[in-house]
């Protein structure tokens, strides 16, 4: 899809789309204290704002593209990376938000740092802010520029600096008050643009019955035969856990909405409604990838290309350019989301921590908003050179790296909130030593050399049992460790009763969940 096929009332739309964007930042960030933290909106996000934000911060561009590609190829099968993912939100509500939201801490290192010390929290620091660059900024800036530049052919700099820009106005003005309150804004548009599109796509098929007939009867699968190359179920059973864990309960983009709750029973109720936005990825993203195929198997050589064709070949004039603003509008969200995790980060374990402990809370906004500028600046670089890189599909090769990145930091939050035996050293050597470990079978599984013959495992059989060796590895160290204290801390647990509506809720999620597997199985 080429520039022309935005007309005069599209870029009206698009135009229309940013000003209301605008508005609402600026509307939100009024709505901050003078002075008052950026980082954590002075703990007053409700349900909806931490629903939102989460499920914005997940929902990037590429995840979107990729995910009707993969209703193209395979079907819904993949929807057990977007339903499967309950159990985990369900964990961060009721394990981990009560001991995060207790203690009252602004980062996940600095967690983690009264859990067993500063020594961890300053490895975890560094890992988690090299984290957000890479997979949070750079490749979300990668994926999202491709699409730019094929719609405006604009420069791959020029596209990533737009989308910076625009991110980092809002996380520099209002921080986490103005992402969430813009996220919600966002999000709302993006789903009554895709449940369009994907009613639109149903009509032209026929109805939902033709759909059925017209796509492969394993299309409806959730569990493939454990024999299936891309799909088995076992590997996806044990491995999409250590992802699960990593991704939703200890990554600070995504729970940092969370640790801005207004209060525990918020957070549980907005991780809550994160868990029921997730059904609707299969609705939105994956079931489109079916309809195309349904609708054009024939003509359609390249699956990425699944939604945008269904875009050009379904939508008037005019809501094309409300696609483009929602493509953007999980662009914008993504990226505010890491870069406002980005500056946290920084500026409260590494600056506050480490150099200016008695920073007044002006001073540390002015060095977290310089590191909004650093962090996008670097982000840019590093999004020029990905690109320049060619004869590659980078994209899925940074990702699946980061499926390797998963088993160190979930071994390490499990057992330090499960088992109080952990130790300091058992923790460190995991984060350090197991993550070179790990991202050296990482590259050997991706580029593998001449003189290696092994049989790998599938990917997320392989990221199952590198977490089970760095569980076993920190359980013979902590237990072997006799000098080093089984805890620094003991870590405060927010006691308050869970509310009534809160356990109802997530029994009819849990309910709604197990009914949706036993259906397309």
């Amino acid at each position: 899809m080429q520039s022309h096929y935005m007309q005069g009332l599209d870029w009206l739309i698009l135009g229309i789309y940013f000003a209301i964007l605008i508005a609402i930042g600026l509307w939100a960030s009024s709505k901050r204290r003078k002075d008052s933290s950026l980082f954590l909106a002075e703990r007053s996000l409700r349900w909806h704002h931490i629903g939102f934000s989460m499920w914005g911060t997940n929902v990037g561009p590429s995840m979107l593209i990729a995910s009707a590609s993969a209703g193209f190829t395979t079907g819904i099968v993949s929807g057990n990376f977007a339903w499967y993912a309950f159990v985990f939100i369900a964990m961060l509500a009721f394990v981990f938000a009560p001991r995060y939201i207790g203690t009252k801490v602004h980062t996940l290192p600095e967690f983690m740092g009264l859990r067993f010390g500063q020594s961890t929290r300053n490895i975890l620091a560094w890992y988690t802010i090299v984290t957000i660059i890479i997979s949070w900024l750079a490749l979300t800036l990668f994926a999202g520029g491709i699409l730019i530049r094929q719609v405006f052919d604009i420069p791959m700099w020029t596209s990533a600096l737009v989308l910076l820009a625009i991110s980092a106005f809002f996380t520099m003005l209002g921080g986490l008050k103005a992402v969430a309150y813009t996220n919600v804004y966002q999000m709302v548009l993006l789903i009554v643009v895709s449940a369009v599109l994907t009613i639109v796509g149903i009509s032209h098929v026929g109805g939902i019955g033709a759909l059925v007939d017209k796509v492969p009867s394993d299309y409806w699968v959730l569990f493939r035969p454990n024999d299936d190359p891309d799909f088995p179920w076992l590997p996806i059973i044990l491995g999409y856990p250590v992802m699960g864990v990593w991704f939703w309960c200890t990554d600070q983009s995504m729970v940092q909405p969370v640790l801005a709750a207004r209060s525990l029973k918020e957070g549980q109720l907005g991780t809550n409604f994160t868990g029921w936005l997730k059904i609707l990825d299969v609705l939105l993203y994956i079931l489109p990838g079916i309809i195309c195929y349904a609708l054009f198997k024939d003509t359609l050589s390249n699956p990425d290309e699944a939604y945008l064709t269904m875009v050009e070949n379904l939508f008037p004039v005019g809501m094309v350019g409300l696609v483009f603003a929602v493509l953007t509008a999980c662009l914008v969200s993504t990226i505010g989301s890491a870069l406002n995790a980005l500056s946290t980060v920084f500026t409260m374990d590494i600056y506050v921590k480490r150099f200016r402990p008695d920073a007044s809370q002006r001073r540390i906004n002015y060095v977290g908003r310089i590191v909004t500028v650093m962090g996008a600046f670097i982000a840019i670089v590093l999004t020029v050179a990905i690109d320049s890189i060619k004869g590659l599909n980078l994209f899925n090769v940074f990702q699946s790296v980061l499926g390797f990145i998963a088993p160190p930091m979930t071994a390490v939050f499990l057992l330090g909130v499960f088992w109080k035996r952990t130790t300091t050293r058992a923790a460190n050597l995991a984060l350090t030593v197991g993550t070179l470990f790990c991202l050296t079978i990482g590259v050997l599984y991706l580029w593998p050399p001449a003189w290696l013959h092994v049989a790998w495992p599938h990917f997320m059989m392989l990221s199952f049992l590198l977490f089970v060796a760095l569980v076993a590895m920190m359980v013979v160290v902590s237990l072997t460790d006799k000098t080093a204290p089984a805890s620094t801390i003991a870590i405060t647990k927010e006691h308050a009763a869970t509310s009534p509506l809160v356990i109802t809720l997530w029994v009819a999620l849990a309910a709604v969940m197990v009914g949706l597997y036993v259906f397309f199985n």
